[in-house]
């Protein structure tokens, strides 16, 4: 056991090592040629030979040290949301697309008629969930559709932000149908809201959102739907480093 701890330490800076030249090499790459995995080719990896050349070559090489250093960590966030999209990817590949409908269906639906019987068809519970269904299920389709699309750019522009939709806005749209959920739910974004109009949104963009808009009813789900998108697009962004460092077939 002694023995396997270092180990497993050195593979691991290996690892680091080896995702860190690939990520500063593909930096590098961006202006001059033949940079990325060249050292066991037949033509090698380009080196500038003039002075001009060389002066610009470090200079570049120098200006990739930091962004490397700031971009590392979301490459492996990346991996490991790749890994989870993977697991999800398979499952999908083996019931397919018509099984994830029929089983969002079921499962949505069977909630929907518990609610039903529950709370009754005019009772705020049966309409909150039913709301919360329609979302799920929409949002799940058009992830699912765009990432069937194929191609990254759809995928990271649509596909992980429907995806981030079909998680976070369910329990907003049930908490405008449903006072117990809007009780557990809003007061925590109204607070989210607050602390990034306080600390983190420029003073004009806040300022202009006080004065334009009340933070009520489906105000709260635009918000998410605001919150959602970009969150999509920041974990397609990370895999997308992630597959830059560690190309895959998926």
């Amino acid at each position: 056991m002694a023995a396997e701890q270092p180990r497993e330490r050195e593979g691991i800076f290996h690892g680091l090592k080896v995702d860190i030249v690939a990520l500063h090499e593909s930096w590098m790459q961006l202006v001059f040629p033949r940079q990325r995995g060249r050292e066991h080719s037949v033509l090698g990896k380009w080196q500038p030979t003039t002075t001009g050349d060389k002066l610009k070559y470090r200079l570049w090489a120098l200006l990739g040290v930091p962004l490397v250093a700031f971009i590392y960590p979301f490459v492996l966030a990346g991996f490991a949301v790749r890994f989870h999209a993977t697991r999800l990817d398979s499952g999908v590949a083996r019931v397919g697309g018509v099984g994830i409908l029929l089983l969002s269906l079921l499962l949505w639906g069977g909630l929907t008629a518990a609610a039903r019987i529950q709370f009754g068809a005019t009772a705020e519970g049966f309409y909150a969930v039913a709301a919360a269904s329609v979302t799920a299920v929409l949002a799940s389709l058009l992830a699912l559709g765009f990432r069937r699309l194929g191609g990254r750019f759809t995928t990271v522009l649509l596909g992980y932000p429907f995806a981030m939709t079909a998680l976070f806005l369910p329990p907003i749209v049930a908490a405008l149908y449903s006072p117990t959920v809007a009780d557990a739910v809003l007061p925590r974004s109204f607070d989210l809201a607050v602390y990034f109009l306080d600390n983190i949104a420029p003073a004009t963009l806040a300022e202009m959102l006080r004065a334009s808009y009340d933070l009520e009813g489906v105000a709260y789900v635009i918000m998410w739907f605001g919150v959602a998108v970009p969150l999509g697009w920041l974990l397609g962004v990370v895999v997308t480093l992630a597959n830059v460092v560690r190309p895959t077939e998926a």
